[in-house]
């Protein structure tokens, strides 16, 4: 019988133990020196005749053995076996889990690189809809989820905008009607916001943390670094404004116990090392976790990473990795949450058919109730996927996430981080390629080095403190 090897990465941890992330199931398997050795036999593309193999080994009944059990766990198949069927889609309608509500189309700064009102907007501002939710709309989107998060036990409502804060009386309205509609459901309701921090007041911090809200901060930095691209209609930055506002929050907050509250940066060309910001965020302001996004930008875009950016960006990832792995040795928390989010993924065994969980589990709701397959795609018009009026159009949405299959993706066949790629973000595909279904192949190198970065500190973490892998269970 052919054999060879499936799609697959191998690393090692420092102590030398050497691992192999399988693509076709995102299993990871430590590989002794026996094992290695077949592992090593039949790495080619025409396959190897498993028959005559054996008969040249040493010890042939130690081999077979070994080369069956890799077969059993597919890491070595037969060169003409036809892969298992994949559904292109889970049961449909697929119910909801998490539902952004996008309370403003407005905001009180004026970002350089914003995708939503920048250069690459995806909407024509003169033919927005209403620059502020109103009450019934906020109802309506409730109602909405509540009918289409099927038997789900636990809901999540995510508050956007524009600047969100500029209609807190939405998200007033919303978070008490959930409540009243959760209890009488059956559902739990979570609540998180995404806020620039300008607008946070005692009054606004003291519901935000009663509700228990996860709170991300989009802040890139330090002064300079936060005033560069992140400032007023009037170029004023917006950092003075910011820095009280986020401290009184992070104090109010521990002192509720509440949830982690996280920056989210975005890292353009220029951009201040990521492990200082890191140092300055998490330390000098408190934050509890810190995430960094390569900047979304069309081609030209002066603040676009290039290969360059992206490459800096991964040996600056690798210091804050390093630090990450360090601190889980001694089973002590981390805010990195890049790649916190990959390890717990991989311990997981996270498979993907799809990027995200944007029209499947997630959608994004308009001031108007229109409903886009996310947040970053509410008001286009060429992505709207229903109501909550009238309820999700189930076959454009059916349609859309056929399209969107990692199957689909020919580009992304022979790539080993698949499972957790799936091609990337839906909206980065749009503003670079003008689908949205297409692959992200501008960053294929720094997705595949990432993954690297986190498969090699998994490996250190199971070497070091298995336990600390624990908090990922479920």
């Amino acid at each position: 019988m052919q054999l060879r090897t499936v799609l697959h990465r191998r690393f090692r941890d420092e102590s030398g133990t050497e691992f192999i992330y399988l693509a076709n199931s995102a299993a990871i398997l430590a590989l002794d020196e026996p094992t290695a050795a077949v592992v090593d036999a039949f790495v080619t593309e025409d396959g190897v005749d498993s028959e005559p193999w054996l008969k040249e080994q040493a010890k042939p009944s130690a081999s077979e053995l070994t080369l069956n059990d890799l077969i059993d766990l597919g890491a070595i198949r037969p060169v003409d076996e036809t892969p298992a069927p994949r559904a292109d889609l889970p049961p449909m309608p697929f119910p909801l889990a998490t539902l952004v509500l996008n309370v403003t189309n407005k905001c009180n700064l004026s970002c350089t690189y914003c995708y939503e009102y920048g250069e690459d907007k995806l909407f024509d501002e003169s033919t927005a809809g209403k620059a502020l939710m109103d009450e019934k709309t906020a109802r309506d989107s409730i109602d909405f989820l509540m009918r289409s998060s099927g038997d789900r036990p636990q809901v999540s409502i995510t508050f956007f905008g524009g600047e969100t804060l500029l209609n807190f009386e939405a998200i007033k309205t919303a978070v008490l009607y959930a409540e009243e509609q959760g209890a009488q459901n059956a559902k739990r309701v979570h609540y998180s916001l995404t806020t620039n921090a300008t607008l946070l007041t005692d009054d606004i911090v003291d519901f935000l943390t009663t509700h228990r809200f996860g709170i991300t901060v989009s802040i890139d930095g330090d002064k300079d670094e936060q005033d560069r691209h992140r400032s007023y209609k009037s170029g004023k930055g917006s950092y003075e404004v910011m820095e009280p506002r986020i401290k009184n929050l992070i104090k109010k907050n521990k002192e509720r116990n509440g949830r982690p509250i996280g920056a989210r940066v975005t890292v353009t060309a220029g951009a201040t090392p990521v492990v200082d910001t890191y140092r300055y965020l998490a330390g000098e302001l408190g934050f509890d976790e810190v995430g960094f996004a390569p900047v979304t930008a069309g081609l030209g875009r002066d603040y676009a990473l290039g290969e360059q950016g992206y490459e800096r960006l991964l040996h600056e990832f690798g210091v804050l990795g390093e630090e990450y792995v360090e601190a889980a040795g001694r089973g002590e928390s981390h805010g990195f949450s890049n790649l916190g989010d990959l390890v717990r993924e991989l311990h997981q065994g996270v498979n993907k058919a799809h990027p995200c969980g944007a029209g499947l589990g997630l959608v994004g709701v308009s001031t108007e109730g229109e409903i886009g397959l996310c947040h970053r795609f509410v008001e286009s018009k060429s992505h709207s996927i229903g109501t909550v009026q009238e309820g999700l159009d189930e076959k454009a949405r059916a349609e859309f996430l056929a399209q969107a299959h990692i199957d689909k993706k020919t580009d992304c066949a022979q790539c080993f981080a698949r499972p957790l790629c799936a091609g990337g973000c839906y909206h980065e595909a749009h503003v670079r390629y003008g689908k949205a279904t297409a692959a992200n192949l501008h960053y294929c190198d720094w997705i595949r080095g990432f993954i690297d970065l986190g498969l090699k500190s998994y490996g250190r973490i199971q070497a070091t403190n298995p336990a600390f892998l624990a908090r990922f269970d479920q």
